[in-house]
This record gives C-alpha cells, sequence and structure tokens, in this order.
C-alpha cells in the first residue's frame, strides 16, 4: 500500500520533481537552500545588529532575500537598480504594501484589540449615503 501511495506521489510530481539539474546554479539539495538562507540570516542580523531576523524579512523577504545574496556577490551602480520593467516593479510594490498594511493591522490589534474592533463596526455600520 504505502509503495503505490509513494509510486502515484512520485508520479504526479514527475515533470518537476529533478528540476534542479535543468536549471544551473540551482541547489541540488535542502542543505544548499539550509545554507542559502542560513547565511542570509546571517548577514540579516550582522547588518541590523539583531539576534533575531527582522520582522521586515517576513513583509518584504521577496524582494530583501534576492536583493541580499545577489549584493553578496557583485558590486551594482545605480543604474543597475533601475527597475526595466515598470509595470512588473509597480505590481511587486503593491503585494508588498499590502502585506505591509496587514501586519500593521496585526499590530495595531495586538496593542488595543477594543479599539480596533470598534473602529472595524463604526466603519461596517457606516451608512452608505449621508444623511
Amino acid at each position: 500500500m504505502a509503495a503505490a501511495t509513494f509510486a502515484k506521489v512520485s508520479q504526479s510530481y514527475w515533470p518537476d520533481l529533478f528540476h534542479c539539474y535543468d536549471v544551473p546554479d540551482l541547489p541540488r539539495t535542502n542543505n544548499d537552500l539550509e545554507q542559502y538562507f542560513g547565511s542570509a540570516r546571517h548577514l540579516e542580523r550582522r547588518a541590523t545588529g539583531r539576534k533575531m531576523a527582522s520582522p521586515a524579512l517576513v513583509v518584504r523577504g521577496a524582494v530583501r532575500m534576492v536583493a541580499l545574496m545577489a549584493t553578496r556577490d557583485q558590486l551594482f551602480s545605480a543604474d543597475d537598480l533601475y527597475p526595466r520593467d515598470l509595470v512588473a516593479w509597480q505590481a511587486l510594490r503593491r503585494r508588498t504594501e499590502a502585506r505591509h498594511e496587514a501586519r500593521r493591522a496585526q499590530t495595531r490589534f495586538r496593542r488595543d484589540p477594543v479599539a480596533y474592533l470598534a473602529t472595524l463596526e463604526k466603519q461596517l455600520l457606516k451608512p452608505a449615503l449621508p444623511p
């Protein structure tokens, strides 16, 4: 039974199962990925002076991880940093801002849940048209 399940699951993942061999410089194992993220955490802690990872890493992680690891390997000029695709860059900024706003709301709720919920209730009960 277990062997049949393993074969079925492996077959469903088969097209992407060995993707690492098709893409150059893609880590082959979890150990390589753990080393990648571990060195990123180390650099983040070193730059910020924090013992733990910055909460901003959760909000802007997709951008920060790439920037952190790319700057480790080469120097960039101002021209290199200018976004080539402004539409894609703006979409990324909107997604990042949405995550950031969700984290701000969580913080507001944790600080004062009663006031946060009262504000939400006021917004929900606000009449659509002025009196």
